[in-house]
């Protein structure tokens, strides 16, 4: 089978979706999300889709959709037409040593390669990755409104809901003084059943970060997400916090991951398929998390469907999650592009069970949010 089924085209496509509100980061505020769709067909007649998305464009990191589409339609779709279908680590070996970075476009396209053979196998993607542990995942929402009084309403609504209960606060962007009040004000107006996280998204100094993961602690905050930049100012502060230091910037792929481990850099690593650069690459990084006793987490990226539920077939066969994940990129979206939409239910989101990611894209979806030449907008930098 192998010589006989080829990759015959790779299409990219970025959409363009509105979100349901402001999502404010320490550098930047997203009014739409936009994302580029791999759709890789192979001469058996098996498409597999695959997704690269950023968060706020170039603001968080070195990839953008426009650069994701054109480093596949450039770069990645020569090398790999023709090649064996079938070979996706093979494939995958000829694109890394051609090209340097660029781990979201990687991802893309692996996860498209993986889909196609996990649909010819028939069997879910999670049976190329290890196999299944559970069919569903435990998902906490990112209350990021950047108002008080509105995330209390926010979280309330969808605690009554059974939609989440544990909640991640972006903070970062005001001083440490109104992020502590912001905490704890919602720490206190929830019931207890509901924990709180923050992420700071490296906004803090480290000097100040040790006086600010003390009050947070305070405030009844249970864990701090990648409150500093690099790994040996997060391994101090981790020795030095009463609670759970999470990494998550710094874990660009199994290197980095080692050396997080190497410095005891945090307590626990939030994990994204696209930022390690696939999901095998991720799949090492969580290896290296079990094996040094470091809490895995299923970090996002804010992917739509296609991505969230690529990373949640890897997700679904680790063997403890005690921090759940966050793959709630989806429901911050206005709008469905997928003919059945991602089940999420009593505080969990619930694995599809066909073959491959076990979901289809709504054409006429597409077809509306496409690009086509567009230009984008829905961005607004912090400062």
């Amino acid at each position: 089978m192998s010589a006989e089924v080829r990759i015959v085209s790779i299409e990219t496509i970025i959409l363009d979706l509105p979100t349901i509100r402001p999502h404010t980061l320490s550098m930047v505020t997203m009014n739409r999300q936009s994302m580029t769709i791999v759709r890789l067909r192979c001469s058996d007649g098996i498409e597999g889709l695959g997704e690269g998305t950023t968060i706020g464009g170039l603001a968080y990191g070195p990839e953008s959709p426009e650069g994701i589409k054109l480093t596949i339609d450039e770069y990645i779709s020569p090398l790999l037409l023709g090649r064996d279908a079938t070979r996706v680590q093979a494939a995958m070996d000829l694109v890394r040593k051609a090209v340097k970075g660029n781990h979201f476009s990687k991802c893309a396209v692996e996860s498209a390669l993986l889909d196609c053979q996990a649909r010819r196998l028939d069997v879910p993607m999670s049976e190329l990755l290890g196999g299944r542990r559970r069919d569903s995942l435990a998902i906490a929402w990112t209350l990021a409104s950047g108002d008080t009084a509105k995330d209390i309403d926010e979280a309330q609504a969808l605690l009554d809901q059974r939609r989440h209960k544990d909640f991640k606060l972006k903070i970062g962007a005001k001083s440490i003084e109104e992020d502590i009040g912001h905490v704890a004000a919602i720490r206190k107006a929830l019931p207890d059943m509901a924990s709180i996280r923050v992420d700071v998204n490296m906004a803090w100094r480290e000097r100040e970060a040790h006086k600010a993961i003390a009050a947070l602690a305070d405030a009844g905050c249970a864990l701090v997400e990648q409150p500093v930049p690099g790994i040996a100012p997060l391994a101090r502060l981790t020795r030095a916090s009463s609670i759970s230091i999470m990494a998550d910037e710094v874990l660009i792929g199994p290197e980095s991951a080692l050396e997080a481990v190497t410095a005891h850099a945090a307590d626990v690593f939030s994990i994204k398929i696209e930022q390690a650069g696939g999901l095998f690459a991720a799949a090492k990084v969580i290896a290296i998390a079990e094996t040094a006793g470091i809490s895995v987490y299923g970090g996002t990226m804010l992917e739509g469907p296609i991505g969230t539920i690529a990373a949640a077939q890897l997700m679904a066969g680790v063997k403890e999650l005690p921090w759940g994940t966050e793959f709630f990129g989806p429901l911050l979206l206005t709008e469905e592009i997928l003919e059945e939409p991602l089940l999420f239910k009593d505080f969990e989101l619930k694995l599809p069970q066909g073959p491959g990611l076990g979901v289809m894209l709504n054409e006429d979806a597409i077809s509306r949010f496409s690009r086509h030449g567009k230009p984008p907008s829905g961005l607004r930098v912090a400062g």
